[in-house]
């Protein structure tokens, strides 16, 4: 005689595979989306399951000297009081990672230093992840590589300079994300760092300004011919000026997802081969921002 519970199981079984076979059978669309599905995720596995043990042995060997990864005391997957704080600054090159390094809190706040731009993961299969040393490396740092919930930091923070090749940086660290770990995104732990691009000040008082408005409003403020400065990259802002804006007055742009969002419609049009489109996307959005002051102020 069969457990009680066996009995539960296969009946219950049953009627979930004649009702989910009808439905299949009668919705062909959705049934070959998920047969697509389960195609791609095995031939994933099977293209993984080759190179993940030399992978995690990599990783182990690299992470005893990782010069990538100045790590904090507390993380998420803990208990500690303060494990909401731990937050993850991944920066680009020495000078940026140096900076916050100086003027980081040891306690909660890790950086992860990237060289250079990251590769482009989109089309590409989960197996790039363990091929690519710093993708590698910065996936066991964070602790996902079997889902996020025993994530590290509660804040994955995107640190990068405020010109051309940042905002390319952030682009393709935002597809890495996407493409593998969109609950990381869709959980609200990813966000962009906004640091200040000028620094306003006379003998008497120092403005940090995040956009043109605030440099216009500080130069009120301060009167006649005050000096001003534009920073133009993280290295170039000094460790004591750093701490200030990754302090208890960070300024964090989280990145958030629509419910609507369609993540791979997304990362087509702006990292796939639709060239044309995007230009005229670009072209139809493109703001052209005029650097003289006394028109801008309406003087």
């Amino acid at each position: 005689m069969e457990p009680k519970g066996q009995t539960i199981r296969s009946y219950i079984g049953a009627i979930v595979q004649k009702h989910l076979d009808n439905y299949l059978h009668m919705n062909q669309e959705t049934a070959e989306a998920l047969q697509k599905k389960i195609v791609q995720s095995e031939k994933e596995r099977k293209e993984i399951a080759g190179i993940k043990k030399l992978a995690k042995e990599s990783v182990k060997k690299a992470s005893l000297h990782n010069k990538k990864l100045r790590d904090c005391r507390v993380h998420y997957n803990t208990n500690h009081e303060r494990r909401l704080d731990s937050t993850l600054f991944i920066t680009e090159g020495d000078s940026a990672s140096g900076s916050i390094t100086k003027s980081r809190d040891v306690n909660t706040q890790a950086v992860f230093s990237l060289r250079g731009k990251p590769l482009n993961s989109y089309g590409q299969s989960k197996k790039i992840v363990y091929q690519n040393d710093e993708f590698n490396l910065l996936q066991t740092a964070l602790n996902i590589e079997e889902g996020i919930d025993n994530l590290r930091y509660n804040n994955i923070v995107i640190a990068t300079d405020a010109d051309v090749d940042g905002m390319h940086i952030r682009l393709l660290l935002l597809t890495f994300f996407l493409q593998f770990y969109p609950d990381l995104v869709k959980s609200g732990h990813v966000y962009i760092l906004q640091t200040p691009l000028f620094r306003v000040r006379n003998k008497k008082e120092t403005i940090y300004c995040y956009s043109d408005k605030e440099r216009f409003d500080a130069i009120s403020k301060l009167g006649k011919n005050p000096e001003i400065t534009r920073f133009k990259g993280l290295g170039e802002i000094s460790p004591n000026e750093f701490k200030h804006f990754i302090g208890p007055k960070i300024r964090l742009e989280p990145v958030l997802l629509q419910s609507t969002s369609q993540i791979a419609e997304l990362l087509a049009f702006y990292m796939g081969k639709n060239t044309p489109d995007r230009q005229l996307f670009i072209i139809d959005n493109l703001r052209i921002e005029d650097d003289r002051v006394e028109e801008l102020m309406g003087a």
